[in-house]
């Protein structure tokens, strides 16, 4: 069941008996999870009939005759367990599943990782609830994620914004929420646009020296701002270690050469071939433009190498930063 469907049924009152929650991303979980603290009982009904537990002091024998009991000037009684996956024997809740009480409406917050659908117990629930997973964002969905977070609160934010903070948050969407919404306390009065300038007076990103500034001026071969770039990182190394800046160059040369290999190049394909925002596809044409097949294949090497010298093969003692000004040098001559 999507997202959507979930919050639609819960609007309109039509609860199943149990709920598994599961997955790696636990900002849905929760999400869903208060969602329906929120609407399923009234506050005069919750002090009865909502009960939080955690996992790990809970067996699935006390779930189940929790579960059974019936609710107390209620429709409803609201059972949630946080981090289920750690309840003992959980697997043993398959009994329950298989018959669970209408008028229970079980919430199993099972965080990390997903059930196997191979389980007894995920079909039972599959058959008599409902079940949700939750799967990580990969990091060029990031940004559009943030784009239409914002967007529902009515606040604008450009692509290369949310790129810079998908650069430094990741793909943590809970982490990414809490930082959007401080962003948000911060709108100076009559502004509902979060800039690249806001972003790094609030949250300490660099608007001008990050990864993403990095890989445009070597993918444009601006020697002259990638070497600024790198100056600034040579000074900050604990914020910009050179085994990050490989990492994120590596990524970025491979898409440059799966740009070069793909034989349709129109933006909207290109973008979704390279799984990036159409947006961003010029970038990759200029960079394509700059650096042939050939010299990609010497690029990989060149990454290689100073990988292994990151790691303290062949490196000469030489610093961290002495090597990355080197290895920039090498990628763009």
């Amino acid at each position: 069941m999507t997202i959507e469907q979930l919050i639609k049924d819960i609007n309109n009152k039509i609860y199943a008996p149990i709920y598994l929650l599961m997955g790696e991303e636990t900002y849905y979980i929760d999400k869903i999870t208060e969602y329906l603290m929120s609407k399923v009982l009234e506050e005069h009904e919750k002090a009865f009939n909502e009960h939080v537990f955690y996992g790990k002091d809970i067996s699935a024998g006390q779930v189940d005759n929790i579960a059974k009991r019936f609710p107390m000037m209620a429709n409803h009684q609201l059972v949630i367990v946080k981090e289920a996956q750690l309840i003992n024997k959980f697997e043993d809740l398959v009994y329950y599943a298989a018959n669970p009480l209408k008028s229970t409406i079980l919430v199993l917050n099972y965080k990390y990782k997903s059930l196997a659908k191979s389980k007894k117990l995920y079909k039972e629930i599959e058959k008599n609830g409902v079940i949700f997973e939750s799967k990580k964002l990969y990091e060029n969905q990031v940004p559009d994620w943030i784009v239409n977070y914002l967007a529902r609160k009515k606040i604008g934010i450009s692509l290369p914004a949310a790129q810079l903070l998908t650069e430094n948050l990741g793909n943590d969407l809970s982490r990414i929420s809490s930082e959007l919404d401080k962003l948000i306390l911060t709108l100076p009065e009559n502004t509902n646009r979060i800039s690249p300038e806001l972003i790094e007076a609030n949250i300490g990103i660099s608007k001008d020296y990050n990864n993403f500034e990095l890989q445009k001026a070597v993918g444009m071969k601006d020697v002259y701002k990638a070497n600024l770039i790198i100056h600034h990182f040579a000074k900050n190394p604990k914020e910009h270690p050179l085994a990050l800046v490989i990492n994120s160059l590596f990524s970025y040369f491979s898409k440059v050469l799966i740009y070069h290999v793909t034989p349709d190049k129109s933006s909207k394909n290109a973008a979704s071939v390279l799984g990036v925002n159409p947006f961003f596809i010029k970038d990759y044409q200029v960079a394509a433009a700059n650096y042939s097949q050939g010299k990609l294949t010497q690029i990989f090497d060149v990454l290689r190498t100073f990988d292994l010298k990151s790691k303290g093969v062949d490196a000469s003692n030489t610093e961290p930063d002495e090597l990355m000004k080197e290895m920039i040098f090498r990628i763009m001559h």
